[in-house]
């Protein structure tokens, strides 16, 4: 009896919580968690879906953000947070709760997955208070206002960027927001989008920077070179002095943006750096492309972009302008599909589409903005498919691994467990058991006290439910690169890596997954 009533109790209390807070649960689970679908290098490492196919939850306030984040089973649940009105330092206090770690002061993203926030109605305004991701991933930021942050002064917000990306960070798209700032580092004003310390596929997307010093950066320093796989995309930049980015070492992808009003300097690609620059739209700036401020060199590829009363200076030891006559002097290779709007177009499609409440309109790059329909997420099904009936046990696998399961005898642990399941299940060796993750998806790992070479997984679900998992990925425990990622269980190949912890993470699930056996392999 104990057991039934304390998932009804802690329910019942995150309610109540998430109600004193200012926040209303909304009645459709299924509710659209984003407008349109992720772009660029955030659909790469396994995707950015947010937090699709959770439930959705109406904020009006940042202490209602926080605990509506707190209020999950896990802090992988999938969670959709509708803001509108305006957040700031009186609102915005610390929750405590199992889905959460926030702070006062300021958004807090940390150690968290599978999250959307997209500001509705009237709009969402963050007032002199940023959104900080700190060790998370699959986060979508939509639709909404992020204003005046300073990282001094008062109030005083932690970091003082205003969107800010820090510490084993993937997957996140930012698209249809307006960052702006009243001054510069001397106001006491910092970065308007920063990536550091292994930020990773991120895609700023049909976005407004204005009136900042610094517009963004992708690593703190010269030796902060782990950030990477960054689009920009059909972005304004006005009246900015520098940092429009500025590169320090990865990959990056800048296209269709609007640059006005570039006081210093532009994109600055040093330290290593790769940036592909296609068909932007540069006008009454100076240094919109180069290296800048080191004599660490970064690399461009160039194509289509025009520039429109733009001034360059004199090169020199720690200056390298790309003009007047800009040429590339490296080659990108882009994994993804996109359109290019004409660069003589640009200016016309970003002032109809970038920024928020601005009817999240995009290009296909026939340089005619379009309204996307909502993506709608298909609603977890409440009786089985109309399909053959479900063996007894699992099917077995077309080709089974050989070898020794390295997963008898190891450890394991895992995001989050559904009552009455055991990460330990998943390496027993017996079908019959399994791991279910608390929510819709989830990760469990398998563990050893050494380094021991893993080249091949199989994953078993458990019977009655083969066919839940639908996509996945398959982290190095270690480091949380991703090995491999796809859809459907069964057995796994990826590139021999040498690890303690090897993890599957379930990432889409259209039931509740269960599975019996991870099993390990050499080869």
């Amino acid at each position: 009896m104990g057991r039934a009533v304390a998932p009804r109790l802690a329910a019942a209390l995150a309610a109540a919580a998430l109600v004193a807070a200012g926040a209303a649960v909304l009645s459709a689970p299924e509710a659209s968690a984003a407008t349109g679908s992720a772009t660029g290098y955030a659909t790469q490492n396994g995707g950015t879906t947010g937090g699709a196919g959770g439930q959705t939850v109406r904020a009006t306030t940042g202490t209602a953000i926080h605990a509506a984040l707190c209020a999950r089973p896990s802090t992988s649940t999938p969670l959709v947070i509708e803001v509108e009105g305006t957040v700031d330092h009186g609102n915005t206090a610390k929750v405590s709760g199992t889905g959460c770690n926030t702070a006062d002061g300021v958004i807090e993203l940390k150690q968290i997955s599978n999250v959307t926030i997209v500001g509705v109605g009237a709009g969402a305004v963050f007032d002199q208070l940023g959104i900080h991701i700190r060790e998370s991933s699959n986060i979508i930021i939509q639709n909404v206002t992020v204003r005046n942050v300073k990282k001094s002064g008062s109030p005083v917000s932690n970091g003082g960027d205003a969107i800010g990306m820090e510490s084993d960070v993937r997957n996140v798209w930012v698209d249809h927001v307006t960052l702006e700032a009243s001054g510069g580092e001397s106001e006491g004003f910092d970065g308007l989008f920063d990536m550091k310390d292994n930020t990773q596929y991120v895609t700023l997307s049909y976005s407004t920077l204005r009136n900042s010093g610094r517009g963004g950066l992708v690593g703190s320093s010269e030796s902060d070179l782990s950030n990477g796989f960054i689009t920009y995309h059909h972005n304004l930049y006005e009246n900015i002095d520098s940092r429009a980015p500025l590169l320090r070492g990865g990959t990056a992808h800048i296209y269709n943006n609007h640059y006005v009003s570039l006081n210093e300097s532009g994109i600055n690609s040093r330290a290593g750096a790769r940036a592909k620059v296609d068909n932007n739209y540069f006008e009454d700036s100076k240094d919109v492309l180069g290296t800048f401020y080191t004599d660490a060199a970064g690399y461009w590829q160039v194509g289509g972009n025009v520039f429109d009363n733009v001034t360059w200076s004199s090169p020199g030891t720690d200056n390298n302008p790309a003009g007047p006559n800009p040429q590339s002097n490296t080659t990108v290779a882009i994994p993804y599909a996109y359109s290019l709007d004409n660069a003589s177009c640009v200016p016309d499609v970003v002032s109809r589409t970038a920024g928020a409440n601005n009817g999240l309109r995009v290009s296909d790059g026939s340089c005619s903005p379009q309204t996307p329909a909502p993506t709608t997420p298909a609603p977890t099904p409440t009786t089985p498919r109309p399909t053959t009936p479900a063996p007894t046990t699992p099917a077995p696998t077309p080709t089974p691994p050989a070898g020794t399961n390295l997963s008898l005898g190891a450890g394991s642990d895992g995001s989050g467990k559904a009552d009455g399941t055991s990460y330990g299940n998943v390496r027993d060796g017996d079908l019959s058991t399994y791991w279910s993750p608390a929510g819709a998806t989830g990760s469990v790992s398998v563990k050893w006290g050494s380094a021991t070479t893993v080249s091949r997984i199989a994953v078993r679900e458990a019977a009655g439910s083969a066919g839940a998992i639908v996509s996945w990925r398959v982290l190095n425990g270690d480091t949380g690169a991703v090995l491999t990622s796809g859809s459907g269980a069964g057995v796994i190949t990826f590139p021999a890596a040498s690890l303690k912890k090897v993890t599957f993470e379930i990432t889409g699930s259209t039931a509740t997954p269960k599975v019996a056996e991870f099993e390990t392999y050499a080869s």
